[in-house]
């Protein structure tokens, strides 16, 4: 049976809350559950109200519950989406859960915000699609979780580039770059297996950096070509030592529209570097610059400028008149990077509060997973892919 949502539901006694369910309580739930715990206290969004956290161990998903600020504690995440207390359906659990939990949340009329990438595989992503364009004719709204897209310094650079500070856009360096599996010992876990993963640093961090690439400039990929490696095949398991059948490093050139070229690599043993992005963007007028690590900067290049004057500046993005930075602190106060969760609540309750569609949708979500296909196909068969944007 399917459902329309309604913005403001009622009961008896009129227009109650939305009711929240988070499903998954471990990295990314943590992270969720402190925006949903804090986004009110800065942003003016709906009423809503932390119904209820979903795990698989009762005993872990209770204690979390009761510290990340949830009413209720549930280990049947169906029986939450049945709920009619509940409205929205964050999902944080892994890849391989996404497509089911998604669609029957659509399908029961509830909004759905699911992280990052939206599947575990290309078929899974047009499935959850096709269900999110239904529900949206219902006014069921959808989102997936690309947050860096709501770092004040990123949503500044969007700006800079849409008002042409940097004129032409000719091509883009993009780097993900984490060493968290650069010890041979590290342990097996979900996130190494294809089958729980869908893939390695391709689908976890790299699809990070070519969002960024598409969102930042407006156009899609195009074409693409890429190479993955595996640096450690087996790693230590319950069972002695396991297969890794994930990537643990990728790289790629795309071709987007507007005959801009981009690199991106992406690596999880990358032995030093904890959790740098690091984007630059070079235009005909200018160029910017960006480093997650400092992710209260932005550095920009204005090339019209008489070349004795020309050099990079830093801005520091923590005035009120940049992205989001009105709800914070006082000027030069920074933020941090838990930050861009609760920007990214502010804005799904705000799209459902306004009706109108959120972004990045569920749509966008399934191009960059046709470009993670295109490069995991171009790696296989050592050819460039042409991405097709259906």
């Amino acid at each position: 049976m399917t459902t329309t949502a309604r913005p403001f539901p009622n009961d008896s006694d009129g227009p109650r809350p939305l009711g929240v369910a988070a499903i998954g309580y471990a990295f990314m739930g943590k992270a969720h559950s402190n925006a949903w715990r804090n986004v009110a206290s800065f942003f003016d969004v709906p009423a809503f109200e932390q119904k209820v956290l979903v795990g698989r161990d009762a005993t872990g998903v209770a204690e979390a519950a009761a510290k990340y600020g949830w009413a209720e504690s549930a280990t049947d995440w169906r029986d939450v989406i049945d709920r009619d207390d509940i409205d929205i359906i964050d999902i944080c659990a892994p890849g391989w859960m996404h497509a089911e939990i998604a669609i029957a949340a659509l399908e029961a009329g509830k909004h759905v915000l699911v992280e990052k990438p939206l599947a575990n595989t290309l078929a899974e992503a047009e499935l959850m699609t096709a269900a999110a364009a239904k529900a949206r004719a219902r006014g069921v709204q959808s989102m997936i979780g690309f947050n860096y897209r709501r770092v004040p310094a990123l949503a500044l650079a969007k700006e800079l580039i849409a008002e042409g500070r940097l004129g032409t856009i000719r091509h883009i360096r993009a780097a993900y770059l984490q060493d968290w599996l650069s010890d041979a010992d590290t342990a097996m876990t979900w996130r190494l297996r294809k089958e729980t993963a869908g893939s390695g640093a391709l689908g976890d961090i790299a699809s990070h950096a070519i969002d960024q690439i598409q969102y930042l400039t407006g156009e899609r990929v195009t074409e693409a070509s890429g190479t993955l490696r595996t640096f450690v095949a087996n790693r230590p398991g319950p069972q002695g030592l396991e297969e890794v059948t994930v990537d643990d490093a990728a790289w790629a050139i795309l071709g987007l529209a507007g005959s801009i070229t981009a690199s991106v690599e992406a690596s999880r043993v990358a032995t030093g570097q904890k959790n740098s992005l690091r984007i630059e963007i070079y235009g005909s007028a200018g160029s910017l610059t960006f480093d997650l690590e400092n992710l209260n900067e932005l550095g920009f290049l204005d090339a019209t400028s008489p070349v004795r004057e020309q050099g990079f500046r830093r801005i520091l993005v923590n005035e009120p008149e940049h992205p989001y930075l009105e709800a914070w602190w006082p000027q030069g106060h920074i933020i941090g990077w838990e930050h861009t969760f609760t920007h990214q609540i502010r804005d799904f309750l705000a799209a459902i509060r306004d009706q109108v569609p959120p972004v990045p949708s569920f749509a966008d979500g399934l191009q960059i997973q046709r470009v993670l296909s295109a490069i995991e196909e171009s790696a296989n068969n050592k050819s460039t892919r042409t991405v097709v944007d259906h």
